[in-house]
């Protein structure tokens, strides 16, 4: 669970094996290391150097499995933002999920590896025109509708005689997430459009006078990094209920009902997760029994896990620089930081780092793990206990490193992105390269 800034800070012990948020590969090894996929990360480290983002290709996939069948009725669509790369878009497709994206770039991405449009969602709060052309030239299955302003733009887009389907992003009013920056289920935030002042239904009539525009459902997404079933239930209420006020006034039953993301995982031992087969089965039997209290036929479910997906499957590497001796703590540097790990700094959340690679004292201290960036909130892991003996040259493993890092990582301070690896089977090879310094200075085209 995200934890907020302001939170009184609570070291982590270590445990035996500190595992259990790791992909379920993990496996000590000799001399402190672990292997992951069979690929020793001391290994990994040496070859392809730190920061490192390690992916295990076998835990991806399982997790995409355990969706499918979780939801054997529903479409289990891979929420792209969470992080895609070419590799990622291929074991979605061979996984049989769909894909949620939100830009032009992540949808020529995919479409141009192999991925098939019609299995891919495109939403956005503010999508460009840019971003609509490309989903209307490319195929896009669904396009969801954010606001009134697209339902417009769209509809110009789209040649003479065709139809694009179009879901409509609404807001159910439910307070749901980990953190404040993603609770998108309330009318004060800037996704969707409310059901409770009547935005919602107001832009289904627009939406139902568009000859171009073929209305398949309603879309939502309530936050992220929720840990009970109970936020999700109280959702399906709510657009039932909308589905049953569009039926009565239009006389359409709509065949779709998206109900986001948003589940979370846990990045520290002992942490909850939300439990995916009691969420199926709450939310299955919530249509279920809403539709048929409203007298409609239960709307085909589709579901967009991305963090749930991704998230435990990655691991980040970096090298310790230097250690300080600060008066209630060790300061520890690594060669990474907030441009490749941006969460900490935006959310507050806290990761279970472990030294690898050699054998550590039993003797541990309080720790700090900061970052290379110039700024004094580049904190990769507040408060956690490290082996005391700690030093430049170790290195340092933050499990859970698949999700929202990369995804959102920049060339602060010029400094470039890591790469990514894939390993499964006991072999590894590179999805992504390191970004190079060469790579920057070919934008910079001024003088």
């Amino acid at each position: 669970m995200s934890i907020f800034l302001n939170t009184p800070p609570e070291a982590v012990p270590l445990s035996d094996d500190g595992l259990s948020v790791w992909p379920a590969s993990a496996r000590p090894g000799p001399d402190g290391d672990v292997s992951v996929g069979g690929v020793s990360m001391a290994e990994a480290a040496d070859r392809f150097g730190t920061p490192l983002y390690v992916l295990d290709e076998d835990e991806v996939r399982a997790r995409a499995r355990m969706y499918r069948a979780a939801f054997p009725d529903a479409d289990v669509v891979y929420a792209a933002k969470a992080y895609l790369c070419r590799a990622v878009a291929r074991w979605m497709r061979e996984e049989g999920l769909g894909l949620d994206v939100c830009s032009a770039g992540e949808l020529e991405l995919a479409v141009t590896t192999g991925f098939p449009p019609d299995r891919v969602v495109v939403h956005g709060n503010a999508k460009s025109p840019g971003d609509l052309r490309a989903a209307v030239r490319l195929g896009a299955g669904r396009i969801v509708i954010d606001n009134g302003t697209e339902i417009a733009r769209l509809a110009s887009l789209l040649p003479r005689g065709s139809r694009q389907k179009v879901l409509l992003r609404v807001v159910p009013g439910v307070v749901a997430g980990g953190h404040p920056a993603v609770r998108t289920g309330t009318d004060d935030q800037k996704f969707g459009l409310s059901i409770g002042d009547g935005s919602a239904q107001h832009a289904v009539d627009r939406i139902l006078g568009q000859p171009g525009l073929e209305l398949t459902g309603l879309h939502c997404h309530i936050g992220s990094q929720i840990t009970t079933v109970k936020p999700y239930v109280a959702a399906v209420r709510r657009l039932v209920g909308l589905l049953a006020r569009i039926r009565d006034q239009h006389g359409v039953a709509l065949p779709e009902l998206d109900l986001g993301g948003g589940h979370a995982v846990a990045y520290r031992p002992g942490e909850p997760a939300l439990d995916i087969t009691a969420l199926a089965a709450r939310v299955r039997a919530e249509l279920a029994d809403g539709c048929a209290r409203a007298d409609l036929p239960v709307p085909r479910l589709t579901i967009e896990p991305g963090r749930a997906v991704i998230g435990p499957a990655g691991v980040a590497l970096y090298r310790v620089l230097a250690v300080k001796h600060a008066p209630d703590r060790l300061l520890v540097a690594v060669d990474g930081g907030m441009s490749d790990n941006p969460r900490p700094a935006l959310y507050g959340v806290r990761y279970a780092p472990r030294l690898i690679g050699r054998t550590a004292t039993r003797t541990t201290a309080a720790a700090t793990v900061v970052g290379r960036h110039c700024e004094a909130g580049d904190i990769l892991a507040a408060d956690v206990e490290l082996p005391a003996d700690v030093h430049p040259g170790d290195l340092l493993a933050v499990p859970v490193a698949g999700a929202y890092h990369l995804a959102m990582a920049s060339t602060y301070n010029m400094v470039g992105r890591p790469p990514v690896v894939a390993v499964t089977s006991g072999t590894s090879r590179l999805l992504v390269r390191r970004e190079s310094l060469a790579d920057l200075r070919a934008r910079d085209v001024g003088e």
